[in-house]
């Protein structure tokens, strides 16, 4: 694998917020003759509360470059995101960011990245890539604005949603304990003033409402991290599970690698049931919903629902592992089952050109 490349991409046009705006990625590069044929290009981009090195960050069992090197090992580009509001991206002020300009943030950042590729300028005496498929995977709220920035730009040759829900996206509490309440807030009304669509249903709840960092915050100092048992599968490193945890409750110092110290607040959309459905509905390209044994999809058999203009829809629930999948023991045959789902896609593509 060739050194990674950093770049820091102006999307300040089509973010639109009337300010200058940039996200950074980091582009990993196999050796020329390890590069797939035909190509593939795949963007990753995280969930809430982490970053880009979310795909590179290695577990204590492994030394090979996280999920990026997998996929570069076998020849692929591999490129992580950190969306606007994340990580080393353009950090805006309030409530700027929605799920609609993150996106195309998103959108722009990929086309840039492709222009370099194509025109063989990444980085110098490495050959233009011509003809590649592009894939697009998001991890949890990645997952959502992959599917907002498909839905609406097209911006990809096929789409791995990973951890998130087209239909509602619900975060599972420790069985036996009272479910998280979260607001439903419609994407019409601006976090400024949100329209919540719940309310009385939040009235009634007994389990920790979660609104906000500061509810979050609370209710993971009160008892176990209200997220640990959906995001973390049992046999996980103790230590490496308290350490992600800790860096959601902001008692991380330093953060982890992997983390983002972070999010906007715009996440919030995006657990309100059907929040991403226009979009869903309008995506044509394949799809592989890919999910851990424990996570935040209801009922992963379902989904196919959700892509109703896609004729290419696959489904993998992978045992042993929870919401945060490159933490899992299993995590090798989950990004195998996505590799070859990536490779398929891109070999029917070269049977429709």
């Amino acid at each position: 694998m060739k050194p990674p490349v950093e770049l820091v991409i102006d999307v300040t046009e089509a973010a639109g917020l009337g300010t200058p705006a940039k996200t950074a990625v980091t582009v990993y590069l196999p050796e020329e003759g390890v590069l797939s044929d035909p190509p593939v290009v795949c963007f990753g981009f995280p969930g809430g509360g982490y970053s880009r090195r979310y795909f590179s960050f290695d577990m204590p069992d492994s030394n090979s470059g996280g999920e990026a090197g997998f996929h570069v090992e076998r020849g692929w580009i591999f490129v992580a995101c950190d969306h606007l509001g994340f990580g080393d991206s353009t950090i805006p002020e309030g409530n700027a960011l929605d799920l609609d300009n993150v996106a195309a943030g998103n959108h722009a950042t990929v086309a840039a990245v492709m222009a370099k590729l194509e025109s063989g300028t990444l980085l110098d005496g490495y050959p233009a890539i011509e003809g590649a498929t592009k894939l697009g995977i998001g991890q949890s709220m990645g997952g959502c604005f992959t599917i907002i920035a498909q839905g609406q730009f097209g911006t990809f040759d096929g789409v791995g949603i990973l951890g998130y829900s087209g239909i509602h996206t619900i975060v599972p509490t420790r069985p036996g304990t009272p479910p998280a309440a979260w607001p439903w807030i419609s994407r019409r009304s601006s976090l400024d003033n949100p329209r919540i669509l719940n309310e009385a249903a939040l009235a009634r709840a007994t389990g920790p409402a979660l609104g906000n960092q500061e509810q979050l915050h609370a209710a993971a100092a009160s008892t176990e991290h209200p997220f640990q048992w959906s995001f973390h599968y049992d046999d996980e490193p103790a230590d490496i599970v308290a350490l992600d945890m800790a860096a959601s409750a902001g008692k991380a110092d330093p953060l982890p690698e992997w983390r983002s110290a972070t999010t906007p607040s715009c996440g919030l959309y995006m657990v309100a049931p059907g929040a991403v459905a226009i979009e869903a509905a309008a995506i044509t390209v394949p799809v592989l919903v890919a999910v851990g044994e424990r996570d935040v999809v209801p009922d992963p058999w379902s989904e196919p629902k959700a892509f109703k203009s896609a004729n290419d829809i696959g489904i993998y629930v992978c045992p042993r592992m929870g919401h945060m999948h490159n933490f899992a023991h299993t995590r090798f045959q989950f990004w195998q089952r996505l590799h070859d789902w990536g490779n398929g896609v891109a070999t029917l593509r070269a049977f429709e050109s």
